[in-house]
């Protein structure tokens, strides 16, 4: 394992993203990288009212639940280090991925041309502002991946071909 070798990949539930942390666990396995899942929280005006402790949970909770979808759970044998965080997204993402030699892993924008003007684009400031390689993994590469699966019979992927056991990383059990 090459701890100062790093992939980091932005976390938040959508499909893109999903597909993002598909290849970000391919590219850490592949590499001997310590894989780093981030998500980042802010306040939306519906939560504002929510205590920020509870919205730090949630941001938490979503990560298991995404690696829980991605691949029933946490993969074993890999150094995972989540990282959550309460800021917008691509600044998050680019403080965490401050090395020159850690990949950044993005899932690729499906958002609305209105909703991209308002909110702009984590991907667009995470390659413009990253000192590190950035890679953008486009849903339909997972969903491929799935649909060849579906349509041969063959079993789910996995990391490069090799056998998992899934379970919680070590130090992961409180936040």
């Amino acid at each position: 394992m090459n701890d100062s070798a790093r992939v980091v990949v932005g976390v938040n539930g959508s499909l893109s993203s999903l597909a993002a942390l598909h290849r970000a666990v391919e590219e850490a396995a592949r590499r001997g990288a310590v894989l780093v899942p981030v998500t980042a929280w802010s306040h939306t005006d519906a939560e504002r009212l929510r205590p920020p402790s509870e919205l730090e949970h949630s941001a938490h909770r979503l990560m298991d639940v995404v690696f829980a979808q991605a691949f029933g759970g946490y993969p074993d044998g890999m150094v995972i280090r989540p990282v959550v965080v309460h800021a917008d997204p691509g600044p998050a993402l680019v403080r965490v991925a401050d090395r020159h030699t850690d990949l950044l892993v993005l899932g690729a924008s499906r958002r609305s041309r209105l909703r991209h003007v308002i909110h702009g684009s984590v991907t667009r400031y995470c390659r413009s502002h990253a000192g590190c390689e950035v890679l953008v993994v486009s849903p339909s590469q997972l969903l491929e991946s799935l649909e060849f699966t579906v349509r041969s019979g063959a079993p789910m992927p996995r990391l490069s071909g090799r056998a998992a056991a899934w379970a919680r990383p070590a130090g992961t059990g409180t936040y």
